[in-house]
């Protein structure tokens, strides 16, 4: 089966600092995978790698089976990869639905339909609702973004994310900043995204990645130091040692 997305060789070096070293990973089509490891260990550097939002040093990266390395972040976006960041970036004065439509009306190259009223835009708008009630966000649609709680935000964010229709989707630590109970709900709502999109998160809390994560690769000082399921991961006296701890999951 061909990958849906890998990377061969990858690294990012400034000067003699080697932020990313040889990664060479693969993601299969549907994958819910996860990348974690202690701070600095590389981890948005290989995401912003992979979206174009850093050159290379080193490596290759294809997407199914193009070879994207060389493609600007806009091109990969409109080959299927879209992804989230650490800190939400949202359109605070527009209510829920508008920022989702005018993410579709990006994508379809509609985004004229600014010179109309929304409710007039009745495909957009149908395909807008249709990503807010995957993501459980239907009732809110006509709330201000400023007015959610941070949790939806980062809902929202996402909702933004899916309506670009991505094949593969990069999550930057989707629960940073929100409290324990709401982290989970919004997992449960991730682990519900359809299998045709393929999901890769970074994430600090190790209760979620083991709960929704199917494998997961693990960065230290800029390389790979192991891959596996999660029982494999837990079960590594390497990970227990440099990030989990001893006492992880005894």
């Amino acid at each position: 089966m061909t990958a849906m997305l890998r990377t061969a060789g990858l690294g990012k070096t400034w000067g003699a600092f080697a932020a990313n070293s040889d990664i060479s990973l693969s993601f299969a089509p549907g994958a819910r995978h996860a990348l974690i490891g202690p701070n600095g260990a590389g981890k948005t550097t290989f995401i912003n790698l992979l979206t174009g939002a850093l050159p290379p040093s080193a490596g290759r990266i294809w997407l199914g089976g193009q070879d994207i390395t060389a493609l600007p972040q806009h091109a990969r976006v409109r080959l299927g990869m879209t992804r989230t960041f650490q800190i939400n970036t949202l359109f605070p004065g527009l209510t829920v639905l508008e920022s989702v439509v005018l993410a579709v009306a990006e994508r379809t190259g509609a985004a004229r339909i600014w010179a109309h009223t929304v409710a007039s835009q009745t495909a957009l708008v149908d395909e807008a609702m249709a990503v807010l009630a995957m993501l459980r966000l239907d009732a809110d649609a006509d709330v201000e973004t400023r007015q959610l709680p941070y949790g939806k935000q980062r809902l929202l964010e996402m909702a933004l994310a899916l309506a670009t229709r991505p094949s593969i989707l990069l999550l930057d630590e989707p629960a940073a900043g929100i409290p324990t109970g709401e982290s989970a709900e919004l997992f449960a709502v991730i682990a519900g995204l359809p299998r045709d999109i393929t999901i890769v998160f970074i994430e600090h809390d190790m209760d979620l990645v083991f709960r929704f994560a199917e494998r997961i690769t693990v960065l230290v000082a800029g390389r790979v130091l192991t891959e596996g399921t999660p029982a494999e991961i837990a079960a590594d006296p390497r990970v227990r040692e440099v990030y989990l701890g001893e006492a992880a999951h005894d």
